[in-house]
């Protein structure tokens, strides 16, 4: 079942994050001495960003890692790397080697194929992740299993650049990143983890802030549809924190006290 938290703003949204992002990772880098986070965009992220820098005293072990990128260089304004650095990266002194951007500006195509040997290269897959066939062999191969990925949803109940009934969301079983190249939000090529990757994480933490999120959310804790990609993450692996504004209205006969 996914887990709900409400507060009563944006900056109570940040500050539970990064806590719960803490906790996670120093409990998967106890667990098996190194811990893999993936990052995503935008303004609610970015402050959490800022505070999980000071939450995590020792970020020795930790791996970054992207949930999607825009294809632009990482000195672009709309870099999720660029954005990740200036509020993360820089302050925590991850060092480069542990961060392992997506590559935009060699395209869709090519930056997800380079993603997706980094990935599983240096991931390691869990027992329970789900499987795909390799090959033509026959043998199923389990997925790279990120330990926490921060996830926004946009009012259209997209999640990283998965988007509404776009292709991607058939992606093969096999598929640990994508190319897009027709994104309904500007730039329309990017770089996306699949959702096999999404769902084979040991937690996702969906953060959504604001009145234009509400119909979103709600949609999300809806039943499963490929016209709300965030319905479609592993609800026992999803935690989800909002603010008041963005909450979905309590089932009917509840009272909101």
């Amino acid at each position: 079942m996914t887990r709900l938290t409400t507060l009563v703003d944006a900056e109570a949204v940040a500050k539970r994050a990064a806590l719960q992002i803490a906790r996670e990772l120093d409990s998967a880098r106890r667990a098996r001495g190194v811990a893999h986070l993936a990052l995503s965009g935008g303004t609610t992220p970015a402050r959490t960003y800022e505070l999980l820098a000071g939450e995590l005293t020792d970020w020795e072990g930790i791996e970054v890692w992207f949930a999607d990128e825009r294809c632009v260089g990482p000195e672009d304004e709309q870099s999720n790397y660029r954005l990740a650095r200036e509020t993360l990266l820089s302050a925590a002194g991850i060092a480069d080697e542990r961060v392992h951007r997506m590559e935009g500006e060699l395209g869709p195509e090519t930056g997800a194929e380079r993603y997706a040997r980094a990935l599983r290269a240096r991931v390691p897959a869990q027992d329970d992740a789900p499987a795909h066939t390799a090959g033509d062999t026959g043998e199923s191969e389990a997925m790279p299993a990120l330990d926490v990925i921060v996830l926004g949803i946009g009012p259209d109940g997209h999640v990283a650049s998965l988007f509404p009934g776009a292709p991607t969301l058939d992606a093969d079983a096999q598929a640990l990143s994508l190319g897009v190249h027709d994104s309904p939000k500007p730039p329309p090529e990017r770089i996306t983890l699949s959702l096999g990757v999404l769902r084979a994480a040991r937690s996702c933490v969906l953060l959504a802030t604001s009145a234009g999120k509400a119909d979103a959310v709600s949609a999300m804790m809806g039943e499963p549809s490929r016209h709300v990609p965030a319905s479609l993450l592993r609800r026992g692996r999803l935690s989800v924190i909002v603010d008041d504004a963005a909450a979905p209205p309590p089932p009917l006969g509840m009272s909101t006290g």
